[in-house]
């Protein structure tokens, strides 16, 4: 079914009172710190969010009252988990060198190759095991071959420790 604008039109029923005043009616407005539009959109929300972020991260970088050691467990907590761009003119490597970080590249290799370790070490029969040394059978799509988490940690294992790949196969 078609609906015509022209010949369509909208009413509202019912003004809400409070002891005898009418209350404005409104496209947006906000509730306990979420924007609610007339749309049901939340897209002003995500927007207005994600603006959020890197301001209250620039008043507490340049706050001289907060010291470095206030500064750096709000970095971990906010800004490690979710990598986000940050673009409000101070570099993340100049915040990672104050707060003596390291950078997220890093910390992401580490964790998979300490989870290379328990893999190699698993006995025979546990499933994690299995799967990492399994070769699955079938066609692959068209196009460049993706890249697979065994291929890229056998490749960090021997740029990082010289192994050879093969040896991981084992």
């Amino acid at each position: 079914m078609r609906s015509s604008t022209s010949k369509s039109k909208a009413m509202v029923l019912n003004r809400k009172k409070v002891k005898e005043e009418i209350l404005p009616q409104v496209e947006e407005f906000k509730y306990l710190g979420v924007l609610f539009t007339s749309e049901g959109r939340m897209e002003q929300e995500i927007d207005r969010r994600i603006g959020a972020a890197p301001a209250a991260m620039r008043t507490l970088h340049r706050s001289v009252v907060v010291v470095v050691v206030a500064k750096l467990p709000i970095y971990r907590s906010s800004f490690l988990p979710s990598p986000m761009v940050m673009s409000f003119g101070v570099r993340s490597s100049a915040i990672r060198e104050e707060l003596t970080e390291e950078p997220l590249l890093l910390r992401v290799e580490r964790s998979q190759m300490r989870w290379l370790g328990h893999l190699v070490r698993m006995p025979p029969g546990r499933l994690p095991g299995e799967v990492f040394r399994a070769c699955p059978s079938g066609g692959r799509l068209l196009g460049r071959p993706r890249t697979r988490w065994r291929d890229y940690v056998s490749r960090l294992v021997w740029e990082c420790l010289g192994i050879p790949p093969d040896e991981l196969k084992k």
